[in-house]
């Protein structure tokens, strides 16, 4: 099986040069902005193992992953993606790998797919919790800007290991020094509870934790994976995500999923703290692995256009949703009052209480067959709302009261095509949050995931949040 998969590694590349993007299709609002598809948890070969027979350990490609990055972004443009980002993980003096070795490869990778924005970056081992993807912005020094990222708060970078690495500590004074650079990154947390032990008994993440983070550097650590990657698992047997001690939800961490759960308490705040999807590719679930190819199943869309500034911009400012098996492929909440309008990630106006908003949501529910040479759609659509009550009294706040003010079911909108309409007016008393969840099942909330079920038939999308206040 490995000499097969080395065999394809080398070869795939250059089959797939030509490869196809999947057309996006985008509303006429006068500028270049349109829903562009990504992923920011890929893996490649670079997520090396090591032979600790010699000393320094010596990295040996392809030990925690196998593809090359032009196989994994001819893959993601195949199957529809405009933006990835390389997030190898580090070990010891790995920075060294992704300067000569990684690096090198994605300049590679850009020449051979021009047209698709890559960034450098990797799957940092945070110091004091679990994994965050660390994006780098493009410039002409994001190879430096990576190696002292990595050479400094990476805990798994000095060798002999170093303990004090591992310092929650550690991990604020990196994002403080993130946040003052020239060209600040982006920090996303990954997986945030897959290591949790049971509900209310947080593993490696917890809510204290990831508050900490976005209030020191919000403009760096912008938020969560709502959908974590390795979601082919099931297709081998093993839980969905990886997530042993306690499932997804319809294939979501339960840090998102849960309505009125961690993540409406971190809105509820008035928090700028968006969800993101991945794959987490590292082997292909047909090769012996648990993964879906990059935007195989799982996308993250961002309202942008196809440059890299855009992109970046439209991840740190929320306008983002995240969707599975290509339920729809795109998505507009707009929320106006007399103030104006504001969109997915945006905050509107309130002169006065109580207010009345318009909720207007416009899905493409596409009328192609997915990646699974289905056909899904729309079964039914939530207006999701939260009151913004201000900071928590407590970090470790993981409740609010978030309702459900509106399901939309098919005898709710009207189709255009592929497009489907749907108005809300709602009497508000106060500063608000408004959210928007859609499935193609009959669940009124997402169930705990089993081995059993077939996750093409379990789909979701999120989008983020649009303030009132």
């Amino acid at each position: 099986m490995l000499k097969e998969i080395r065999r394809f590694v080398y070869s795939f590349p250059f089959m797939l040069v030509a490869a196809l993007t999947i057309p996006i299709g985008a509303f006429a609002d006068g500028h270049d902005k349109r829903w562009l598809a990504g992923d920011h948890h890929i893996h490649s070969w670079y997520s090396v193992g090591y032979d600790f027979e010699e000393d320094p350990p010596k990295p040996e490609r392809g030990g925690d992953a196998v593809y090359q990055i032009t196989t994994n972004n001819a893959m993601a443009k195949h199957f529809g993606l405009t933006w990835t980002v390389v997030t190898d993980h580090g070990g010891p003096n790995h920075s060294r790998v992704n300067q000569l070795w990684s690096y090198p490869e994605l300049l590679t990778s850009r020449k051979m797919l021009p047209d698709m924005v890559q960034f450098f970056g990797m799957e940092l081992n945070s110091p004091g919790a679990d994994h965050a993807s660390l994006i780098i912005p493009q410039s002409d020094r994001e190879r430096e800007q990576l190696a002292d990222l990595e050479l400094r708060f990476d805990r798994r970078e000095a060798w002999p290991n170093d303990r004090s690495r591992n310092d929650p500590e550690k991990m604020l004074q990196a994002l403080k020094y993130m946040s003052k650079q020239k060209h600040p990154p982006l920090v996303i947390a990954n997986h945030p509870s897959r290591s949790m032990l049971m509900p209310g008994q947080y593993g490696l993440y917890n809510p204290a934790e990831l508050r900490g983070w976005n209030d020191t550097a919000p403009n760096v650590a912008i938020g969560m994976a709502g959908a974590p990657g390795h979601q082919a698992a099931p297709l081998v047997k093993i839980a969905r995500g990886g997530y042993r001690a306690h499932p997804t939800l319809g294939g979501f961490d339960r840090m998102t999923a849960i309505r009125g759960g961690f993540w409406d308490s971190m809105l509820a705040e008035g928090r700028s703290f968006w969800i993101t999807a991945n794959s987490d590719s590292h082997i292909h679930y047909t090769q012996g692995g648990i993964d879906f190819w990059p935007g195989e199943y799982s996308k993250t869309y961002v309202y942008a256009e196809p440059d890299p500034d855009s992109i970046l911009s439209a991840l740190r400012a929320g306008q983002i949703f995240v969707t599975t098996g290509d339920l729809v492929s795109e998505l507009y909440v707009d929320v106006s009052n007399e103030q104006g309008t504001s969109m997915i990630g945006g905050t509107l106006s309130a002169n006065a209480y109580p207010t009345t908003v318009t909720i207007r949501i416009r899905v493409r529910d596409p009328a192609g067959r997915n990646h699974n040479g289905d056909k899904p759609s729309v079964h039914h659509v939530d207006l999701i709302s939260g009151r913004i009550t201000g900071p928590a009294s407590e970090p470790a706040t993981d409740t609010h009261d978030a309702k459900v003010v509106k399901r939309f079911a098919k005898r709710h909108w009207s189709r255009d095509g592929e497009l489907l309409s749907m108005t809300h007016t709602l009497r508000l008393d106060g500063p608000t949050y408004l959210r928007v969840r859609g499935t193609s099942t009959k669940e009124k909330e997402p169930e705990p995931d089993t081995l059993e079920e077939n996750i093409w038939d379990d789909l979701w999308f999120y989008s983020n949040p649009v303030f009132v206040r």
